[in-house]
């Protein structure tokens, strides 16, 4: 899953890819690519500096927090990030994350790694509390019946 930006003869391209759900693993426990990514993204160069601009989109399987059923997040994200030669990438000690250095990231051997841009781009559309629903009711606290699904015997305080 990577570009090969030494093949790029002019200042404008535009790539579409796709990719099977296998090809991911997103070393997260609770979550991982359900189906077929796709990858769509123009791209143009300024001497060694490329500029992506586009989207990715995909199926994602989540645990829900409050029962921990799984349950499917269609996830479209876009992105506009800017690729520098990584001897650029000079790291000068302690200093304050400017906006730029949030769309900044850095490619070797004229090589932009595409993978690493998807799973970015997957771990940046994740909700903080990935809920199935709303509504959802979770699991007794004491005997851990899924609440969504049954009624358990427990007292309610």
């Amino acid at each position: 899953m990577f570009l090969d930006i030494s093949q790029m003869r002019g200042t404008r391209d535009r790539v579409d890819r796709s990719y099977p759900s296998s090809a991911f693993d997103l070393e997260v426990d609770t979550c991982r690519v359900e189906a077929p990514v796709a990858l769509e993204f123009e791209i143009f160069r300024d001497h060694r500096q490329f500029r992506l601009v586009g989207h990715v989109a995909t199926v994602l399987e989540l645990a829900c927090s409050r029962c921990l059923e799984a349950f499917r997040l269609p996830v479209g994200a876009a992105f506009d990030l800017i690729y520098l030669p990584e001897h650029e990438n000079t790291g000068e000690g302690e200093s304050e994350v400017e906006e730029d250095d949030l769309s900044t990231a850095f490619y070797r051997d004229d090589t932009i790694d595409l993978g690493a841009l998807m799973r970015e781009q997957f771990m940046l559309a994740l909700p903080m509390k990935p809920l199935c629903a709303d509504a959802c009711r979770g699991l007794c606290p004491e005997c851990g019946t899924n609440q969504n699904t049954g009624t358990c015997p427990c007292a309610r305080r």
